[in-house]
């Protein structure tokens, strides 16, 4: 069980597993808590096409993220790629 998975809802967990299992080349930027917004996980996929959840922390983000082999930073270290921006550029 990875650390923290009874504060994160089934749901969840199962979208951020299925998000990586239906995309290639996905890597994930740890988002840390903010004074209204929950620390948060967004999984960029090989495309630019993005995800953002609610996660119950960075620990439990990057230990979810090792656990599915995908690699991880810490936003706010590293940038988001330039993909990311594409994506959301051709989805206005």
């Amino acid at each position: 069980m990875v650390r923290g998975d009874r504060f994160i809802d089934d749901d969840t967990r199962q979208f951020l597993v299925s998000f990586i299992r239906q995309r290639r080349g996905v890597e994930a930027w740890v988002e840390p808590p903010t004074r209204f917004n929950k620390p948060s996980l967004l999984l960029i996929a090989h495309d630019g096409e993005w995800a953002r959840r609610a996660v119950p922390s960075g620990a439990w983000a990057f230990d979810f993220c090792a656990r599915h082999q995908v690699p991880a930073y810490q936003a706010g270290v590293v940038p988001y790629p330039q993909r990311k921006r594409d994506w959301d550029a051709r989805h206005r």
